[in-house]
């Protein structure tokens, strides 16, 4: 951002535009998707329960693939000239995984394309949180990346809204539900591509070290230097442990939402239209929260936000009623994107800059090795219960134990 005026330069609005283009695809995980694989499953005669449980196993082993390849494919984009090439396949993996979404074909190719476009979405993910020291201040990345949530939450809906109409009155439209999702699948993976092309454009990595002559041997190389430097500096490595614990509760609520509340009879309409909401309602508190974090220190607000998602929880454990459905989508919103992008700006201002990629792999892998702890953990304790409340009572440990670590890591931190 410009300090004088406070305006977003073309380089930050092109940032900012490639959470708008990704946010697509990730509340179609949350909403249209589940809920088409869980109906084309129990065509197929899959369990309710059953089904729930094979979608966490695919929500697992997607990240868990991430979590692998990041910290490598960091320290290769750290290298001058790799960031960009690396973010562009994954991109591409994700978008072309996407549309891939509207063939006809079986639950379990299904859930096969999905664990690829997954995989295309959180790897390019990996590159474009390292991309935030090259785009903007230290001063200016709480506010930055709150802003890319915000406007990812409320430009998202445009897509999901069109998709929304297409299947709610695929009918009157004249045509089958299954071609609409088909359609919506292969338009928010057009809308993806489309704004992400500014971003292809006019970002160029500043931070970076040299090129060597074995580019692959020096990333390893690198990588394991990093891993004692983390190692070395406990202030990252505890905050990195409490990450883990506290987003696994935050990605495992998002994933599987939908899942668990078709599982608690809340209708598909009900689902679809209260997630939107979501979405709506976490644009102005992102924003919100990014204003306060000029006025509270990150921290604090990270803690809040850690509190609210374990209250959140705990309502979840009750929920049978599609009016306790729609309060608990609010109450997602107000905290959802503030966690997210506050966790991201903080670890961001505490690790080296020329650095960043390979210091976001590992963020990576506590990150998504978290979700693939979670959504594991919801979808075996659902399966061996029989009953989804019980895969939620699970989640709520993640919180309490994030939250006690975060606090310890705060004291530990030299950055507010």
């Amino acid at each position: 951002m410009d300090k004088s005026k406070g305006k977003l330069t073309k380089l930050e609005r092109s940032w900012i535009l490639y959470d708008v283009g990704n946010s697509a695809f990730i509340l179609l995980i949350s909403t249209i998707i589940p809920i088409y694989f869980k109906n084309i499953a129990s065509s197929d005669g899959v369990l309710p329960s059953d089904s729930t449980a094979y979608w966490g196993y695919a929500m697992s082993t997607s990240t868990l693939i991430v979590a692998i390849l990041g910290p490598v494919l960091g320290a290769l984009a750290d290298t001058k000239g790799y960031k960009k090439p690396l973010f562009t396949f994954f991109l591409m993996s994700g978008v072309l995984g996407c549309a891939a979404l509207s063939l006809p074909v079986p639950w379990i190719i299904f859930l096969a394309l999905f664990v690829f476009a997954r995989v295309g979405i959180s790897g390019s993910l990996i590159f474009y949180d390292a991309m935030l020291p090259d785009v903007t201040s230290d001063e200016r990345m709480d506010l930055l990346s709150s802003h890319g949530y915000a406007w990812g939450y409320i430009g998202s809906c445009i897509p999901f809204t069109i998709s929304l109409i297409l299947i709610l009155f695929a009918d009157k439209i004249g045509i089958a539900t299954a071609l609409a999702t088909g359609i919506a699948f292969i338009l928010n993976a057009l809308w993806w591509f489309l704004v992400s092309l500014p971003l292809l454009k006019n970002y160029k990595q500043l931070h970076y070290v040299e090129v060597d002559n074995a580019p692959m041997a020096m990333a390893f190389k690198r990588l394991g230097r990093t891993f004692g430097d983390i190692k070395k500096h406990k202030e990252i490595f505890i905050f990195l442990l409490a990450f883990f614990f506290y987003i696994d509760g935050v990605d495992t609520i998002i994933g599987m939402a939908t899942s668990y509340g078709k599982d608690v009879g809340i209708s598909d309409n009900n689902l679809l239209l209260a997630l939107l909401l979501t979405q709506v309602v976490a644009f102005p508190f992102a924003i919100i929260f990014g204003k306060l974090s000029k006025r509270y220190k990150t921290s604090e607000l990270i803690s809040v936000c850690i509190i609210g998602y374990f209250l959140i929880t705990l309502f979840a454990l009750q929920l049978d009623k599609a009016w306790e459905f729609w309060f608990l989508a609010v109450c997602v919103a107000v905290f959802q994107g503030a966690i997210q992008a506050l966790s991201r700006s903080y670890y961001a201002k505490i690790i080296p800059k020329e650095s960043s990629s390979e210091y976001f792999g590992f963020y990576d892998i506590f990150g998504k090795g978290a979700s693939f702890t979670g959504t594991t953990l919801m979808g075996i304790t659902t399966q061996i219960t029989g009953n989804s409340k019980f895969g939620v009572l699970s989640i709520c440990f993640m919180f309490i134990i994030g939250y006690v670590i975060f606090r310890k890591a705060v004291k530990m931190q030299t950055v507010s």
